[in-house]
């Protein structure tokens, strides 16, 4: 009989996935849950009495293709037939924790802590997480050896029926294969259970391969093109009634009024209920029998706050980022001294600024709650259903056992879905009403409390010497600290959080800032801004903004030093050739001209997580707003499983830079955000949208990270190619002329 706890364990721990991440619990799930007819073959997949492969799934599908990778592995390594091959959610488990992703997603930050801090007593393991550009990185290697484990059983039960070695059986296309003959994996899915597992995973053996590298179509387009996929506003429950909400200001509001005859009067209304067990309620939602009358009722509620505290406004967000400034920073990395420079050298400064960034995602956040016979059910849109599992449990005063999430495809979660307040929302309003309830946030409350990227300023400094050389360079960064607060609610009661709270510099906030380049001194240090504002993780983090710092820099120091930008930025590279090929690519590819003055033509370039890309930009400037016409990515993403996925991603990251080159950030105002819908965003249309080029470098190296690549370089190329067309220096997030 096969033992799948020892397969589910053997297949992760001799991996080493559960290396140096504290004490685990080790109540692994001993089987996928099956139908009747169905095999499970470890914690990743089963096998149907037709032939059906459901590849088990723990990262939440949100666009970027996770599924359909995964899966692909799944299938390459065990031989099946891609149109028979489906996906489900994970469920959730230790087994599938991500601490990969959660270093990546905190820029190491708990992994550079002292031992004893990163492992105390109740530290928690990784949780279960799409995040950090990580699914390949973290999974590939397990799910392939448990698809490989259910290859050699498959061929063992064959062998046993033919009287023939197991070694001399392969498998293709949903068949195990000998010779002239060959059985379905239907037929001996029952017989392959009872095998005993070979001691290690065959891996890339018995025909396996013949996937790895194809444009396979997306699993999950089908549903979503014919319109079958349903997204958590989707579900209707019996007697379930629809509830729309209202929140105070950022800092300490309350809710001090509401026309409660007026919001009662809306027809359909079931409800109008107040944050409970509390004197000073922070939300009022509006329940009623469809989402339209919700909404309506809560407009005519016309609920009033009273917020006390520090004063939220982009003067206050000026002011405090330039105090910070001009206060001492902390170091966070660097290497020798950048003032131990001859006096000769000559000194160049730039500062730089950027607004808060928003998540603007599609699908706006949004859970449903139902609760009967002591169990609590939760449909939602989260990027880490463990903790969306005990934020429910809290709200609710049940234990973890009694919840059961259900995890949603996401309409684009940009990390909005690590954090679930709508979930806990949603939770209380179920728990009171005694019924199932759809709470769906509006864009306005969306975007009046996300959780921003934060707003940020730099100084950067360097010191040049002979030949355009940079003798000595320093990122001085303005920020408010991020990475702690991410960690408290990544890992709730972990020692890690307070440990990183007692010192505010934040290696989160200046992520990316370390150069890439060959210097012989250069520093990154972070200025602590003192600004309560909401943050939170933004598909690319800090990259976002520091690789806009870094490479609108180097190129004010080409341009003053009178050298070409990109040959100039190679020849710096000489420890980094990955990257140097993908300047080089995009500007062979793009037509570079120089960038001299009047081409139009701008270059970055970013490396983080396993990947190095480049990005040129052609664009001027209209009547005072800048226009993109064109761009062009070199990518080296490493070894590729789906090369159209990964097309897609950088495509997509392209736009997402786009967006935050041009807008999708806020200013504020009475401690609101002054954005309330897509209207003000700024976001480029169909019209704004440039030509695009990718251009995936083969590479043989182990899998980098995708989703948020491309995100980084696109505001600076942009912004070194308005320079090129005119002259005029924009130094600002969003782009806006200075001239």
């Amino acid at each position: 009989m096969i033992d799948r706890r020892g397969l589910l364990i053997g297949g992760g721990a001799g991996l080493g996935l559960t290396v140096a991440w504290g004490v685990w619990p080790r109540d692994y799930p001993a089987r996928l849950p099956t139908a009747p007819g169905e095999q499970a073959f470890g914690g990743w997949l089963t096998i149907a009495g037709d032939g059906r492969v459901m590849v088990a799934l723990p990262q939440t599908e949100m666009g970027q293709g996770s599924w359909t990778a995964l899966a692909q592995v799944v299938a390459d390594e065990l031989g099946a037939d891609w149109r028979t091959v489906g996906a489900m959610p994970a469920p959730i488990t230790p087994f599938y924790a991500n601490p990969i992703g959660l270093d990546s997603l905190l820029e190491g930050m708990p992994t550079a802590l002292p031992t004893a801090w990163r492992d105390g007593v109740g530290a928690d393991p990784a949780p279960m997480l799409t995040a950090g550009s990580s699914s390949i990185r973290m999974f590939e290697e397990p799910a392939r050896a448990a698809a490989a484990t259910a290859r050699a059983l498959l061929c063992q039960a064959a062998a046993a029926r033919w009287s023939v070695a197991a070694a001399d059986c392969t498998t293709r296309d949903g068949f195990v294969v000998q010779g002239p003959r060959r059985l379905r994996f239907a037929e001996l899915a029952d017989a392959a259970a009872q095998q005993a597992p070979p001691a290690r995973p065959p891996i890339g053996q018995g025909g396996a391969g013949r996937l790895m590298g194809q444009p396979l179509p997306r699993i999950d387009s089908p549903a979503k093109v014919d319109g079958a996929a349903n997204f958590t506003a989707d579900i209707r429950l019996p007697d379930m009634v629809h509830a729309a909400i209202r929140q105070g200001p950022i800092g300490d509001s309350h809710l001090v009024a509401i026309d409660r005859a007026g919001g009662m009067a809306v027809r359909g209304v079931v409800a109008i209920i107040e944050e409970p067990d509390t004197e000073r309620p922070r939300w009022v939602a509006a329940v009623a029998a469809t989402g339209w009358a919700a909404q309506r009722a809560l407009d005519a509620l016309k609920p009033r706050f009273a917020t006390t505290g520090p004063r939220i406004d982009d003067a206050a967000v000026a002011t405090a980022l330039t105090g910070a400034l001009a206060d001492k920073g902390r170091r966070i990395a660097g290497e020798g001294d950048p003032d131990d420079v001859p006096a000769a050298a000559r000194s160049l400064t730039a500062d730089y600024r950027v607004a808060a960034g928003v998540h603007a995602a599609i699908e706006t956040p949004a859970a449903v709650a139902a609760y009967a016979d002591g169990r609590l059910q939760c449909w939602v849109q989260t990027q880490a259903p463990g903790l969306a599992r005990r934020v429910a449990a809290r709200a609710a005063g049940l234990s973890e056992r009694q919840v059961v999430i259900h995890v949603m495809p996401v309409g684009g979660g940009f990390g909005a879905g690590l954090d679930h307040d709508v979930v806990a929302q949603a939770v209380v309003l179920a728990m009171r009403l005694k019924r199932p309830v759809n709470l769906m946030w509006s864009r306005g409350e969306a975007l009046l409390h996300d959780r921003y990227r934060p707003p940020a300023a730099a100084r950067m400094t360097a010191r040049l010497g002979a030949g355009a050389a940079i003798l000595g360079w320093r990122a001085s960064i303005a920020t408010p600290p991020v990475g702690a607060g991410l960690v408290d609610r990544l890992r709730p009661g972990d020692l890690s959080a307070l440990a990183l709270r007692l010192d505010p510099a934040d290696r989160y906030a200046v992520a990316g800032a370390a150069p890439p380049y060959r210097l012989p001194a250069w520093v990154v240090d972070h200025h602590v801004a003192d600004l309560p504002l909401p943050t939170g993780h933004l598909r690319g983090g800090a990259h976002g903004y520091t690789c806009f710092f870094t490479e609108c820099f180097l190129d004010e120091i080409a341009h003053e030093a009178g050298v070409e930008p990109l040959s100039w930025r190679i020849g710096m590279l000489g420890q980094n050739p990955r990257l140097a090929r993908c300047l080089s690519t995009a500007a062979s590819l793009g037509g570079w001209e120089g960038g001299i003055a009047g081409s139009g033509q701008g270059i970055a370039a970013h490396a983080f997580r396993g990947s190095s890309i480049a990005v040129m930009a052609e664009a001027h400037w209209w009547e005072g707003r800048p226009v993109v016409d064109r761009l062009v990515a070199a990518v080296d993403c490493g070894r590729t499983v789906n090369p159209d996925l990964v097309r897609q991603q950088v495509e997509g990251g392209l736009i997402f830079g786009l967006a935050h080159a041009l807008g999708a950030a806020t200013g504020f105002e009475r401690n609101l955000a002054t954005v309330r819908g897509f209207d003000r965003l700024g976001l480029p249309r169909l019209a704004d949208t440039p030509d695009l080029t990718v251009e995936l470098i083969r590479s043989d190296e182990a899998p980098g990270g995708v989703s948020e690549l491309a995100v980084p370089p696109v505001a600076p190329a942009i912004a070194n190619a308005l320079a090129a067309s005119t002259g005029l220096r924009a130094r600002t997030l969003p782009l806006r002329s200075e001239g």
